[in-house]
């Protein structure tokens, strides 16, 4: 279980400014949980946080009852192993194979040959590019090289799979079989699933509950099914109005 409790991030430039002024939510074990909101309303810095790439400026973020938000050294190195990330642009090493940029968090972690062998072998099974092993992902569509990423993210058995607009530079059809590879690693790996978006679509595919973040704070958070239904906040009707009928 993840527990964000009152976090809030300031950046000091010329003037303070406020990325999160108070973020407060429960996320299950098992959860798909949808961030979504417009641009600049703070999702990324809130996901940056969760992945210990920002330090919050005030506020705990507990997993299993541990404040994640408060390690360093070591502990924060064994602990981002337990956290995969999903980035918007597939941030994948362009020189490497597709094996290769799989295998590179079990080389970090220092993984023996034959364990790096046997697992970057299932992971590429799973996301359907066994065949695409010894490709580039020069050579790769966009959908191709997104389920490189999401493997990638998953070498290290990960609890939690952050994913930061993973379909925005997608098609609707790569973005439908994305987001069902993601349903399908939830059910087989029981992987807590966070997803940070501005679509409405996604959140209706995957979803099963939603926080709507607006100027750093959460306008409202339930069920995705309620929150789709019947918007409280001014937010989530604009991003439903925007996201076209339901």
């Amino acid at each position: 279980m993840i527990q964000i409790e009152n976090l809030k991030k300031t950046y000091q430039t010329s003037t303070a400014v406020e990325a999160l002024r108070g973020i407060s939510v429960q996320i299950e074990d098992g959860d798909i949980f949808g961030i979504i909101g417009l641009s600049g309303a703070g999702k990324s810095t809130l996901l940056r946080c969760i992945a210990l790439l920002e330090t919050p400026t005030e506020g705990r973020i507990l997993i299993d009852g541990k404040d994640i938000s408060s390690l360093r050294g070591r502990e924060l190195t064994q602990h981002r192993k337990q956290i995969g990330v999903i980035f918007q642009g597939y941030h994948l090493l362009m020189q490497r194979t597709v094996f290769a940029n799989v295998a590179f968090p079990l080389e970090i972690a220092g993984a023996g040959k034959a364990e790096i062998q046997q697992r970057v072998t299932e992971l590429l099974e799973l996301v359907d590019l066994a065949d695409k092993a010894d490709s580039y992902p020069s050579q790769l569509s966009g959908g191709q090289r997104q389920r490189v990423a999401i493997a990638r993210a998953l070498a290290n058995n990960p609890q939690v799979l952050l994913c930061d607009e993973p379909t925005s530079a997608l098609d609707s059809f790569t973005t439908k079989s994305i987001l069902d590879l993601l349903q399908d690693i939830n059910r087989k790996l029981g992987v807590t699933i966070i997803i940070i978006t501005h679509e409405i679509g996604v959140v209706k595919q995957i979803c099963n509950r939603v926080a709507v973040i607006e100027a750093g704070l959460f306008a409202e958070q339930g069920t995705a099914a309620d929150i789709l239904a019947a918007p409280q906040s001014i937010a989530a009707k604009q991003l439903i109005g925007i996201g076209g009928a339901l």
